[in-house]
């Protein structure tokens, strides 16, 4: 049985950190690339972040120098690491694998508020 679980998301102050983790099982991570995307209120999921099987990067630009993806594939596990946060970082993050199969999390809601 396939499972991605999101999480490290929550109420963070303007100019705060966040790091979110995706944990997979069932899968053989290291064969997937893992994408993060976020979905705001009354907005459409939008994708932040990527990272390769080959550990290549990539990010929209609207995070771009503030937020890193990575991943430990002996840990079956991706990380989005979530600098200098900003209230439009607001939103519903969501892990994404795309490989032999895709998948989706069931996301964890991050808020950036005074």
């Amino acid at each position: 049985q396939v499972q991605l679980a999101e999480s490290g998301g929550g109420l963070v102050q303007p100019g705060g950190s966040l790091r979110l983790s995706c944990r997979t099982s069932g899968i053989a991570f290291s064969s997937y690339a893992v994408s993060w995307h976020r979905q705001g209120p009354g907005n459409q999921r939008e994708r932040v972040a990527i990272i390769t099987i080959g550990s290549n990067t990539y990010y929209a630009d609207s995070v771009k120098g503030r937020f890193t993806i990575s991943r430990d594939n002996a840990k079956n596990t991706a990380y989005l690491q979530m600098n200098m946060l900003k209230s439009e970082d607001t939103g519903v993050y969501f892990c994404f694998v795309q490989g032999p199969n895709d998948f989706w999390g069931q996301g964890t809601q991050v808020t950036v508020s005074s």
